[in-house]
């Protein structure tokens, strides 16, 4: 029987007891308590057998790395080190349409994945299959398909840097650009933004920017889900003075107060530090809005005291600054104020802190991105920037907070569905190919090519694609049309169950799990969200002698796919440092990769805009100057955002609770505003229905969700992906970014 849900009102501190309680819970639920305590004292820390962790892509601390890890990254390892198998006697006595029947965290829960697995249409198993035969199975669909434009090759933000450039370098060999990711979903808008602003798809700052900045704009971050490690920064931030703000529709307990627990007088004490000074509720996708009263306030300010803008650095390195102001100047407080969902008075109090702070980070992450206009907000936040020079010194920038460990490392290395130019021409020159330069398809278009049939081969490294995509039944469909799906994994998961014609579930190691490819002990690099670059050494025994890395799977299918290939696959697996060095001829700022990557902390990878170096057609920094978006939603239609619950990393649900958000036993909710609800004549507690309007006329339904009363602005709604992502339709993407718009699904709510 199911234990009855509830919610109350969260008043600890993020981290803290709270999050060490949970930690102990977590590793004695998995019976790691000794191995797990070790993996601990290795995980991002430096040497020999010391390795990064899998989960988010903060970067690692130097002054913090006696326990340099989070609540979130124990779980991840937990999941890992988890001594469950998924054996093939598990995979007899299931068939796969019973498996469809448990939950995403009994499928997760079955542990690790032991060896190759193919499915049997016949008896509807998988069953096992050798190496040797899943690479031939690969090979022959690839080899017979009309054109390599049928297949597609995602990639999640796991997979390291030496996978990243084996997998596009063997995907445009093969002769296709479909390399969709993770990134077209999350942060594709941030690149497209930054290298349009300041001729780099990637934030300027660094963790030292941090520690040094006055201060620190927080925007759609949820950093105790987001980025745990991130609460260190603002702790330490706010004891050296720096003022720090957080725009966010939910106030999140990681924007009111932190225990760190590597702190340990703080924790003996249960001593919370401050990790803001102001709390702004902006209406989902008002943050632009918001951005252009901070720059308002700049200018008026100026007025008065001309040297609050820095003239000479704009003069210098910018392009449009008339054209921008006049804008500014254009749009009334009545505009900013209506669409931001804030007070005059709340805007000016963020624009005091910008104006008297003599440098200003600021950071974002899918709160700001997952909107129409998101990269219009991104340039925004770069304009707000360059009117007080904070870009390329200290203290200053904008810092994207990415996700997954290394998806910044996976589009530095290749994985771009449309590259520069420079690229192609570099991989030519190396390998002496002659490269297609036909656009490769996103996550979407990718979905869309399986439904109409023009896409055939969906091969995916790592992640649970069915489930991180929006419109999840489209998605579905779409898989189950392709004559073969392809599944690197390492534990089971709902994309194995939803399958195509033919299908492989091939099991890879783990991040903590040593590498002895080749014979040897290798070692992988990853980049963090700030462009460090650091080699990871896995150090427990793999979980099965029949598992093999990504490098060896990648390199061996493409060796077995491409027979005529001079590249050489197999000698590049045999050996880490090969690839290495191809990466080094082939990537700006991988000059001597090998004895880098192996120094202490790692290296960061050299950017130009740091350096005030802009490369950008007009050479400097430009200005963006669009008008506000409206994002005020009109008679009963509520802005939903979607987004993940505390005990949850991305699609991998760990349990119904949401700790910080004070909910027990229960994720078929939506949080809503009081009056709202009254509104609608909803109670507390009462079930209700959503319906979501796409762009294409289409309704779709969720039924038999429980309304909570929660502390957001009117007009809004949030629930947690992926259960909600059914009410994305195929159509329902930026225009600006192409990612799916999942802080801003149109719904109305009503009584069950």
């Amino acid at each position: 029987m199911a234990e009855q849900w509830s919610q109350s009102d969260y008043h600890h501190p993020a981290a803290g007891w709270g999050a060490a309680k949970s930690v102990a819970k977590v590793m004695a639920k998995h019976g790691l308590v000794k191995d797990g305590t070790r993996a601990l004292i290795k995980m991002n820390h430096v040497g020999d057998e010391k390795f990064d962790c899998p989960g988010c892509a903060w970067p690692d601390n130097p002054g913090k790395l006696a326990m340099d890890f989070c609540e979130n990254g124990v779980k991840h390892l937990c999941q890992e080190l988890d001594p469950g198998r998924a054996t093939r006697e598990f995979f007899a006595h299931h068939t796969v349409s019973s498996l469809e029947s448990m939950t995403d965290l009994e499928l997760e829960n079955q542990g690790r994945l032991t060896e190759p697995m193919v499915y049997e249409a016949s008896t509807d198993h998988y069953v096992p299959i050798r190496w040797q035969d899943a690479y031939a199975m690969i090979a022959e669909e690839l080899q017979g398909l009309d054109s390599p434009n049928e297949a597609a090759f995602y990639t999640s933000g796991r997979l390291s840097n030496e996978a990243s450039f084996l997998y596009q370098l063997f995907a445009r060999e093969y002769g296709t650009n479909n390399l969709p990711d993770c990134s077209n979903m999350c942060h594709e808008g941030s690149g497209r933004a930054l290298r349009a602003a300041i001729g780099t798809g990637k934030g300027t700052c660094d963790l030292e920017d941090w520690e040094s900045a006055d201060a620190i704009f927080v925007m759609g971050v949820n950093a105790a889900a987001n980025a745990p490690r991130m609460l260190t920064a603002l702790t330490d931030a706010h004891r050296g003075g720096a003022k720090i703000v957080h725009v966010n529709p939910l106030v999140e307990v990681a924007a009111t107060r932190a225990i760190v627990p590597h702190e340990v007088l703080d924790m003996a004490l249960n001593m919370s530090t401050p990790t803001s000074d102001l709390n702004l509720q902006v209406r989902p996708g008002g943050d632009m809005a918001l951005l252009r009263g901070i720059a308002k306030c700049v200018f008026e300010a100026a007025e008065e005291d001309p040297s609050v803008i820095d003239s000479a650095f704009v003069e210098e390195f910018t392009d449009g600054y008339e054209a921008y102001k006049a804008v500014v100047d254009g749009t009334s407080w009545e505009e900013i104020v209506t669409q931001a969902g804030l007070t005059e008075a709340e805007i000016r109090a963020a624009g005091d802190i910008y104006l008297a702070a003599d440098s200003a980070i600021i950071a974002w992450c899918l709160g700001v991105t997952q909107h129409e206009h998101g990269v219009d907000s991104i340039r925004e936040i770069v304009n707000v920037l360059l009117l007080r020079g904070n870009i390329g010194r200290k203290g200053a920038g904008p810092s994207p907070v990415r996700g997954h460990s290394n998806v910044q490392g996976n589009r530095t290395c290749g994985i771009d569905h449309n590259p520069a130019e420079s690229f192609y021409q570099t991989l030519e020159k190396m390998y002496g190919l002659t490269l297609s330069r036909q656009p490769g398809l996103d996550t979407v278009r990718t979905v869309k090519g399986m439904m109409d049939g023009s896409v055939k081969v969906f091969v995916g490294l790592g992640g649970n694609f069915v489930l991180a995509a929006p419109d999840t039944p489209y998605t579905m469909e779409g898989l189950r049309k392709c004559s073969l799906t392809v599944q690197v994994s390492t534990k089971l998961n709902r994309s194995h169950l939803v399958h195509g014609v033919k299908a492989l579930i091939l099991p890879c190691l783990g991040r903590t799990e040593k590498d002895r490819t080749g014979g040897i002990t290798q070692g992988v690099t990853v980049e963090d969200a700030m462009s460090m670059v650091h080699i990871s050494h896995g150090f427990m025994p793999p979980a099965s002698p029949d598992l093999r890395s990504e490098v060896n799977i990648i390199a061996r299918i493409a060796a077995t796919t491409l027979p005529k290939s001079n590249t050489r696959w197999i000698w590049y697996a045999e050996d880490y440092d090969r690839i290495r060095d191809a990466m080094e001829q082939a990537l700006p700022g991988f000059t001597d990769f090998n004895r880098r990557c192996r120094e202490k902390h790692g290296f960061r990878i050299a950017q130009p805009a740091r350096e005030r170096e802009f490369i950008t057609p007009t050479g400097k920094a430009n200005f963006n100057t669009p008008p506000l978006p409206d994002v005020v939603p009109t008679g009963d239609t509520l802005i939903l955002q979607t987004m993940r619950s505390h005990d949850q990393w991305n699609t991998t649900v760990y349990s119904d609770n949401d700790r910080y958000r004070g909910i027990k036993n229960l994720r078929t909710l939506v949080l809503m505003n009081a009056e709202d609800m009254a509104d609608r004549g909803i109670i507390q507690g009462e079930l209700v229905n959503l319906e979501a309007t796409s762009r294409d006329g289409s309704t779709r339904n969720l039924n038999g969700y429980t309304a909570l009363t929660y502390s957001t602005p009117r007009g809004s709604a949030a629930g947690y992906m992926p259960e909600m992502n059914v009410l994305l339709g195929h159509d329902d993407y930026s225009t600006q970014s192409d990612q799916p718009l999942m802080k801003q699904v149109r719904v109305t709510i009503t009584a069950a």
